[in-house]
């Protein structure tokens, strides 16, 4: 997935604390404007020296260093599938899951934000990679539009505390070679160490600067390191998942992870290695597609399209009669190719009703998808469908000192990566979250 480009917002929060850390990290954020533009890499200067905010585990979580690494649409049996090696060589030292849930929809940038605060898509904000916000007018007499990396010029379309911001509030230095929306200034404060993202980056050169960053002395050193690899993801759309191509994919991001792996445990210090994907992948086909226009959606309905769904935004003269209607209509027209969302399944979906999330939702199932007019791209793999179909189940693997050897957990939400990781490092939570340790627990050492 592509991150891009400009936009702000108000939806209902999960409670009244969320306000109070955010008037904190507001304060934080006066500490971190001094940065340098250093070869597409923002570096703070100020390096976020606040230890008197620091809990009182901060000393002994020194050692807890965390790698988080994401290979977007890396399924959750690809490595038995394309025989990846390396990871199933970490998995053996480590912690493995059957699969990893992602929340609803199965996309990149929600999933990637849920996984780094703890947070439903709909208390984050990101409710899709591509949404509407009924909040805020167009100019062109519609709703501003978010698409993919629009927070790095609005970060007010993110309504919660990236895992870099956690760890920097309370004394350390984060760092992040990509992530969906790393570069967003949350409350103005951006990752000590930072690389803008770019689809040209070398792969090589990311891992390269990971290991250099935990080599830096103990003062500059970051406890919390993210990585992103969009290969498999890309290749996987393109060729599906059963592919020679995906294939190869996956063995170039496995030879990388190995030799991660390696370079880490050679370290002087201890690190956690995690590694997870967004979600899955799924086989499409052409003969099975739905064109949006056919279905004749009246033009007082502002529509979004992203393959699985189509969001429709009533305009603000558009009546509950006429929203009503539209569905009755719609669902005449579905003939089983696809459903519209009651109430019942936004709930279930955790999609429920609000400025971001459409009016109506439709959704379709593998291997039909939305199209649209103009759109010539002939994808053979793709995911956003029902969070909990296999085919959208994601990878999670990890090992360090935190975390038991060969331990295969079953498949768990990826809500629970953000807790978890947090008391991996001895980062207190200075918000309430919707995710919770539970199966993961059991993969991890006591204290």
């Amino acid at each position: 997935m592509f991150f891009r480009d400009s936009a702000r917002l108000t939806i209902p929060f999960i409670g009244a604390v969320l306000t109070a850390s955010w008037l904190s990290l507001a304060a934080f954020s006066a500490h971190a404007d001094n940065k340098h533009a250093i070869n597409n890499t923002v570096v703070n200067q100020n390096a976020v020296s606040h230890k008197n905010l620091a809990s009182s585990q901060s000393a002994e979580s020194s050692k807890n260093h965390v790698v988080l690494i994401s290979l977007d649409g890396f399924r959750h049996d690809y490595i038995e599938l394309h025989n990846a090696k390396n990871l199933a060589r970490i998995a053996k030292a480590g912690v493995r899951s059957t699969s990893l849930t992602p929340v609803y929809p199965a996309n990149t940038f929600p999933n990637h934000i849920s996984i780094v605060t703890g947070l439903l898509p709909i208390h984050h904000g990101i409710v899709d990679n591509r949404f509407y916000d009924k909040l805020r007018p167009s100019k062109e007499g519609s709703y501003a539009q978010y698409s993919m990396g629009k927070a790095q010029d609005d970060s007010s379309w993110i309504t919660a505390m990236p895992r870099w911001h956690l760890a920097e509030f309370q004394g350390h230095k984060a760092a992040t070679y990509f992530w969906p929306e790393s570069d967003a200034r949350i409350a103005g404060a951006l990752p000590s160490y930072l690389y803008h993202y770019s689809k040209h980056a070398d792969y090589q050169q990311r891992i390269d600067q990971i290991v250099q960053w935990l080599s830096l002395p103990e003062a500059a050193r970051p406890l919390f390191v993210s990585g992103y690899f969009s290969l498999t993801d890309t290749v996987g759309h393109d060729e599906g998942p059963m592919s020679e191509k995906t294939k190869e994919a996956v063995a170039k991001v496995d030879k990388l992870i190995g030799q991660l792996y390696d370079r880490l445990n050679a370290l002087s210090i201890d690190v956690n290695l995690v590694v997870v994907s967004d979600h899955g992948m799924t086989n499409v086909k052409d003969s099975h597609q739905i064109m949006v226009e056919s279905l004749n959606i009246p033009d007082y309905f502002t529509v979004l399209n992203s393959g699985a769904q189509v969001r429709l935004y009533a305009k603000p003269e558009v009546t509950y009669e006429q929203i009503e209607d539209e569905k009755n209509r719609l669902r005449l027209l579905a003939e089983g190719r696809f459903i519209l969302l009651t109430s019942v399944e936004r709930d279930a979906r955790h999609a429920q009703y609000n400025a971001r999330t459409g009016d109506i939702i439709m959704e379709t199932a593998p291997p039909a998808r939305f199209k649209s007019e103009g759109d010539t791209h002939v994808s053979k793999g793709s995911h956003g469908y029902l969070n909990t179909l296999p085919d959208m189940g994601g990878l999670f693997v990890a090992s360090g000192p935190s975390f038991k050897q060969g331990k295969m957990l079953p498949a768990f939400s990826n809500l629970e990566i953000y807790p978890a990781l947090a008391e991996i490092m001895g980062l207190a939570l200075l918000a309430p979250i919707d995710g919770e340790i539970k199966v993961l627990r059991e993969g991890l050492k006591e204290e």
